[in-house]
């Protein structure tokens, strides 16, 4: 299996989101051997992972994604990803709804706060309800111990859904679920100020 492509570049007032290809695996190894980076990005007892994880990684999502690299100028700075919903529990809250879900990592650790995971947050909703018709649109599994990304959500106009409880002896005790509609995500960007 390769990297599935595409072909959408996607522009924000300082974000660039170009797809992702196969030359980009020195990136993602980089970020995916940071422990700060996978602290906040992974679940329990991810320190690392070898380029064959990655690539397993970032291959599979493809298949159901547009995955994208985050640029700031020329520069790389993050990933993420406009999947296709897989988790049952939302799949069974939504049915027959077309529901999309964002991934994403500034792997880029000196310019966390600074807005750009917001800006690649609202660049990837944009796309997804006006190229792909989605109804709803989720940030899941966002981990308590993560309030930088639960805020990048909620100023991308996101609310939260549901808060679930984490089995005893996690890294997290909950991680939430966000969403947005297309409805409430237009006039959350048409509201002034």
């Amino acid at each position: 299996m390769i990297l599935r492509s595409h072909t959408h570049t996607l522009r924000g007032e300082r974000v660039l989101l170009r797809p992702m290809t196969e030359a980009d695996w020195p990136l993602l190894l980089r970020w995916n051997n940071d422990p700060e980076v996978l602290y906040f990005s992974e679940g329990d007892e991810v320190y690392a992972r070898t380029l064959e994880e990655i690539q397993g990684i970032y291959r599979r999502v493809s298949q159901q994604a547009f995955c994208f690299i985050a640029q700031l100028g020329e520069r790389p700075i993050g990933e993420c990803w406009l999947q296709q919903m897989n988790l049952p529990r939302i799949l069974q809250q939504h049915p027959g709804s077309n529901c999309w879900r964002i991934d994403l990592v500034v792997g880029e650790k000196e310019l966390w706060g600074e807005g750009l995971g917001t800006e690649m947050i609202s660049l990837l909703t944009r796309f997804g309800f006006e190229q792909q018709s989605a109804e709803l649109i989720f940030g899941c599994d966002i981990a308590d111990y993560n309030p930088r990304s639960l805020r990048a959500f909620e100023k991308a106009g996101y609310r939260l859904v549901e808060w679930v409880a984490q089995p005893p002896g996690s890294k997290a005790r909950y991680c939430c679920d966000m969403a947005v509609t297309r409805e409430d995500f237009a006039s959350f960007v048409e509201r002034p100020g």
